[in-house]
């Protein structure tokens, strides 16, 4: 079999109206009458890109993508000045899923869900647990206090200088607030540039992490200013609320999930994730399954871990259905 699956383009997409003047891109790839799946993406605000239509068998798998709230190609984004987020919540993400399931008149789906996606995913599932067939998560994530508070503090323990970097570009009445709120206002400043010097500096911050454990680079979307704002303003956003999540909530509800099968996909030597979080799931879950690779760490674009991914995906795509 394929590490991966070879590049595919989508047969339908378009534009769903989920209120609140949001309008999020759509796309279906592979087989029409396919088992259904869908990508969540990560971020929160990455978007999707090509490489996510590549995890499934496009000959087995009816694949459904979609860029969630202002980001990527929904409507508005969260680059443009006159863009507010106070509609864009995960909670609101949970209905929006819902819409589009109803929208592509879909039953239940396996979910495949990457970094702050993984996080997407369970909120959905223990939601909604009779509309998922199957789960597979990737760099797992519950945006959890202690996980935030890992990607903006306690990393610093290994990017001293870098961390430094990250809070002296903050305004000095602003440290005192702490990263993500200091970073927070400059990227809902009123003047464009303030937001597009704070979104870099945010993005080099991150940027320690990726290119000690990944030798193939920062993603070629962080070359776009637009790209790197929308981003930042839609983690700060999230991360000042707590993602909208009671501390643990994912973790302590994933009984919900107890007849559903799932598979944790996990990078070792993951910074950004760190493995704690996908053993704590598969220790609470009885129907899931730890899958650790090696010599990987965040990205679900390695070699490894896409392999592991598709490899998850195969593997449900034989199980015969109901």
């Amino acid at each position: 079999m394929p590490i991966i699956y070879p590049e595919i383009e989508p047969y339908e997409h378009g534009f769903l109206d989920v209120g609140d003047g949001q309008r999020l891109y759509w796309e279906t790839c592979g087989n029409p009458g396919g088992l259904p799946a869908l990508y969540l993406h990560g971020g929160p605000g990455s978007g999707c890109s090509t490489f996510a239509r590549r995890y499934f068998d496009p000959s087995v798998y009816r694949i459904v993508l979609f860029d969630q709230r202002n980001c990527g190609r929904s409507l508005p984004n969260a680059a443009d000045m006159g863009t507010e987020l106070g509609t864009n919540t995960t909670w609101h993400l949970v209905e929006d899923i819902g819409k589009l399931r109803r929208h592509l008149q879909v039953t239940n789906w396996l979910l495949l869900g990457t970094s702050w996606g993984s996080t997407l995913a369970l909120a959905y599932a223990q939601t909604y647990p009779a509309c998922i067939r199957e789960i597979v998560l990737a760099g797992v994530t519950t945006t959890r206090r202690s996980e935030i508070e890992w990607l903006t503090h306690g990393m610093a323990s290994l990017f001293p200088m870098e961390r430094d970097r990250l809070l002296n570009a903050l305004p000095a009445d602003f440290r005192q607030l702490g990263v993500v709120e200091g970073y927070h206002r400059l990227l809902n400043s009123p003047d464009l540039g303030i937001r597009l010097e704070a979104a870099c500096n945010w993005h080099d911050w991150e940027a320690a992490s990726i290119l000690l454990a990944d030798p193939m680079g920062l993603p070629r979307r962080w070359q776009d200013p637009r790209y790197l704002l929308t981003r930042a303003r839609i983690i700060t956003h999230y991360f000042r609320n707590l993602a909208w999540l009671d501390d643990g909530v994912l973790l302590r509800n994933v009984g919900r999930l107890a007849d559903i099968p799932g598979v944790f996909v996990q990078g070792r030597l993951d910074l950004e994730a760190p493995l704690v979080t996908a053993w704590e799931l598969s220790k609470a879950w009885p129907q899931s399954r730890l899958v650790i690779v090696e010599n990987a760490a965040h990205s679900a674009s390695h070699e490894g871990l896409a392999g592991a991914i598709v490899d998850a995906t195969d593997t449900f795509g034989k199980i015969p259905q109901k």
